[in-house]
Formats: structure tokens, C-alpha cells, sequence
């Protein structure tokens, strides 16, 4: 379990640091994506004793913390020999939400290798569904947002983005078609909520969605 801790906190203690990097840059393919990560330019010393510089080191600790946390939850709800698939699924989707946050954008070069390893953990038979459930939940996780979305379209041109509907596609080749059901109606309370209680008209879809479907998968599996 001390693994499971000590990799959650390493991780997690840098997604701040690479949501950073995807808003100032933008990748478009996973290798160049790699390469910015890897060689970040220099913080300048006036910015790195900058009081916003420490409020996100705070801010770096307690993502540490939780996505900690967070695997310690899943490597003993779902330890075994592929206890790596269920970790990948938590990792993209806590790096999506807190991308999301920042600049309301889910970038392809995340949801589409996580809809990848959807659809590879169940064909391998090493997930929590078979490779026909992923299939299947896969198209409807697109093909709800897109008919919803065609349906509202005078009322609201923008209902589903182009990111929420390719990770609801990458859930349903994760969870199947019920849970993704589960997914759907509890963000949608949850964001429901949140607008209300900010009186706002919208907000960012990718953290609320990414909650329920870490929640979703430790009920459901």
C-alpha cells in the first residue's frame, strides 16, 4: 500500500505544475506534449517568491494529498496484478479536471489515450467490464451528448463541448453503459448545484464529471 501512497503523492504534488504547462502551450501530440514537460522553462526568481507562486506550491501539496489519498482508495479497492489500469483511469481524470478548471478545455492529447486504455483493459480482460460492454458504453457515452446536444441546439449551441463528449465516450469504454448512466445524472445534479449556487449560467463541466466518475467506479466495481 506504501506504493500506492508514495506514487499518488509524487503524481499528484505535479499536476498543478502540468495543468500550467497544457494552458500555455497546448499540445498536440502526446510526444511534444512529453518533450515541453520535461524541459519547463526557468522561473524567474522574482516570480518564484511571488505571494501567487507560494499559494500555488500550497495548492500543489494538498492535489499531493488528495490524489494520495485517492490511490491509496483504489489500489486496495482494486489491488491485484492490473491494479495499474484502475490507477491510469484516476490519474487522466484528475489531470483533466484540474485542466478543465483552469482553462475549460479537455485537450484530445489526454481523452483520447484514455479511451484507448478503455477499450484495451477490457479486451485484455484485465478491466471492469468486457470489450463488448466498453464498445457499447463507448457509443453511447457519444452519442447521448450528441443527440442532447442536437436537440437543444436553438436553446444553446455549446450544451455538450467537444471534450465532455469524448470523455463521456472514454467513461462508457470504462465503466459500460449503467454506470456511465450513474455518471451522467449525478455531474449533472452536482453542476446543477454548483450554477446555482454561484448564480452562474455555466461552468466548467471536466472537474464535476471527473468526480462522479471516480465515485461511480469504486461503487459500482
Amino acid at each position: 500500500m506504501l506504493y500506492y501512497v508514495i506514487g499518488g503523492l509524487f503524481f499528484g504534488l505535479f499536476i498543478p505544475c502540468l495543468s500550467r504547462r497544457f494552458a500555455k502551450f497546448m499540445p498536440a501530440t502526446p510526444a511534444y506534449a512529453l518533450w515541453r514537460l520535461v524541459c519547463p522553462a526557468k522561473i524567474p526568481a522574482a516570480v518564484r517568491h511571488s505571494r501567487k507562486f507560494k499559494s500555488f506550491l500550497w495548492r500543489s501539496l494538498l492535489s499531493g494529498l488528495v490524489t494520495a489519498g485517492l490511490t491509496t482508495v483504489y489500489g486496495v479497492k482494486f489491488g491485484s496484478a492490473y491494479a495499474g489500469w484502475p490507477v491510469f483511469y484516476l490519474w487522466t481524470l484528475l489531470l483533466l479536471a484540474e485542466i478543465d478548471w483552469r482553462i475549460s478545455l479537455l485537450p484530445d492529447v489526454l481523452t483520447v489515450p484514455l479511451l484507448i486504455g478503455g477499450f484495451a483493459q477490457a479486451a485484455l480482460g484485465h478491466g471492469w467490464i468486457i470489450a463488448a460492454e466498453s464498445a457499447l458504453g463507448a457509443v453511447f457515452g457519444y452519442g447521448l451528448p450528441t443527440l442532447i446536444g442536437i436537440l437543444l441546439l436553438r436553446r444553446s449551441k455549446n450544451a455538450f463541448g467537444g471534450g465532455d463528449v469524448k470523455l463521456l465516450a472514454a467513461l462508457g469504454a470504462w465503466l459500460g453503459v449503467i454506470p456511465l448512466l450513474y455518471v451522467i445524472s449525478a455531474s449533472s445534479f452536482l453542476l446543477l448545484g454548483y450554477t446555482l449556487l454561484k448564480q452562474r449560467r455555466s461552468a466548467a463541466y471536466g472537474p464535476i464529471l471527473a468526480a462522479a466518475a471516480i465515485t461511480v467506479a469504486i461503487c459500482f466495481f
